[in-house]
């Protein structure tokens, strides 16, 4: 019977930081500021909270002497939030470079049922109903602000690599529209193409990625060697692809008139909705149609989500090894204090304040540990770049971005971490015979 009972009390109580852990990490952070100052108020108000600073105070005040075993916790804590913070840092680039290449006054129309635009056709006829419909803004000229656009994937040698190493880029055949409905993008470089010529602007991710880009060499994409005359920038997904005339592109790859998508500049966001309900009523085509901000954040949605796991998982493996090493520091540092928390326990200190002054001093840990782990992340990963096989998108390049909110949860991981190692010394802290501490005075 006795044995059922620890087993149920040690089983619930496995359950209670299980659901107090996962709480804590899903919490927003001015739920958790709200909390620390209701704690230092207890603190500094209350007789049990004043007893709690006194013994927490005494702990910290010997960290030095206890510098080699505190930096156990400190260095591991800080290893989990520098890998836990890369990787997520990794899906945030590259949810945010996706997503700022969309916009809701920017919509893109693809074939119906079509996942993406290397899926998608659309014949001359349905391009020409797409690109009269209500809701597009106007150029200068008068023409409608729509670009049918064909997209393709073609073999180039990677920068940096082997000889037969070669990797997918996106080569975007476009006309003179493509410019006007992507304002944000400049020439930093030599010149655009010239319709009806076999040469290319390429992006300064794609230039990144890839050999023979610059500008004034020749490279071969299909059976053809093409010039690079320029290069542009946009602050976005495009900056990974290559582009040229799109009646080149076409013929290049046999597509004749029909075209991937059609991109179209709107009035303003709320013509979306009419645009849509109009190309949607219309018999003559069957189109899917998305504001490009909804469309790229679909695109990033899988791959954010795989690294974003990845990333928990590989930081879930790492925490258990840190907690494992604050339990034994903890459990160390309680034995090695069990006289002096044996005597405030004799004088009248109670076992709460012990229980919260131990798990305050680890937590404390944890958060130096935090705060080392993400600042390393930032020095190291914040903009480095990098690249992968993106849905729809081609090869992507991206820049790694260590936001606030990563770091914030980063720091909430080490304060989890921090919590569990030091929550069971501290009840054996508490639970310890007054008398048998004393008895070894």
């Amino acid at each position: 019977m006795g044995k059922f009972k620890s087993f149920a009390v040690g089983f619930g109580l496995f359950l209670i930081i299980l659901i107090g852990v996962a709480a804590w990490l899903l919490l927003p952070w001015f739920v958790l500021l709200a909390l620390a100052v209701v704690l230092a108020l207890w603190m500094v108000i209350t007789r049990r909270g004043q007893q709690t600073a006194s013994v927490t105070q005494v702990g910290v005040s010997t960290l030095r002497q206890r510098l080699g075993s505190s930096s156990v916790i400190v260095l591991g804590i800080a290893g989990v939030v520098a890998v836990l913070v890369a990787m997520l840092a990794m899906a945030e680039g590259y949810r945010q470079t996706l997503r700022a290449s969309g916009s809701e006054d920017t919509a893109i129309v693809l074939r119906g049922a079509s996942a993406s635009e290397v899926m998608s056709t659309l014949g001359n006829d349905a391009i020409q109903v797409i690109q009269q419909a209500p809701g597009i803004a106007k150029g200068s000229d008068g023409r409608p602000l729509a670009s049918a656009e064909t997209v393709v994937a073609a073999n180039l040698p990677i920068r940096n690599g082997g000889p037969d190493d070669t990797g997918s880029v996106q080569v975007r055949g476009v006309g003179p529209q493509a410019w006007l409905v992507r304002p944000n993008l400049k020439i930093t470089q030599g010149r655009t193409f010239e319709p009806g010529r076999r040469e290319l602007v390429v992006g300064t991710g794609a230039q990144r990625q890839f050999r023979g880009l610059d500008v004034g060499k020749q490279v071969r994409i299909g059976s053809d060697m093409w010039t690079v005359v320029g290069v542009f920038n946009a602050g976005d997904a495009t900056d990974s692809e290559i582009w040229a005339d799109a009646e080149i592109v076409a013929a290049t790859y046999r597509r004749g008139s029909s075209r991937n998508s059609v991109v179209a500049k709107l009035e303003n966001p709320q013509a979306f909705k009419a645009f849509k309900a109009t190309l949607a009523a219309d018999p003559r085509v069957e189109v899917e149609t998305q504001t490009t901000l909804d469309y790229f954040s679909k695109q990033s949605e899988g791959m954010t989500k795989v690294i974003r796991i990845i990333g928990m998982v590989v930081g879930a493996i790492m925490a258990i090894g840190a907690v494992f090493g604050a339990l034994n520091t903890m459990f160390a540092t309680v034995a090695t204090r069990a006289r002096e928390i044996a005597t405030l326990r004799a004088i009248g200190f109670r076992s709460l304040p012990v229980v919260i002054a131990v798990m305050l001093e680890t937590m404390l840990l944890a958060l130096l540990g935090g705060v080392v782990g993400g600042l390393l992340a930032w020095l190291v990963f914040n903009g480095y770049t990098a690249s992968t096989i993106a849905g729809g998108v081609g090869q992507l390049t991206f820049a790694f971005k260590v936001s606030p909110d990563v770091l914030w949860t980063g720091l909430k991981w080490a304060l989890a971490i921090g919590f569990i190692g030091g929550l069971f010394p501290a009840l054996r802290a508490a639970r310890m015979p007054v008398t048998d501490a004393l008895r070894s005075l």
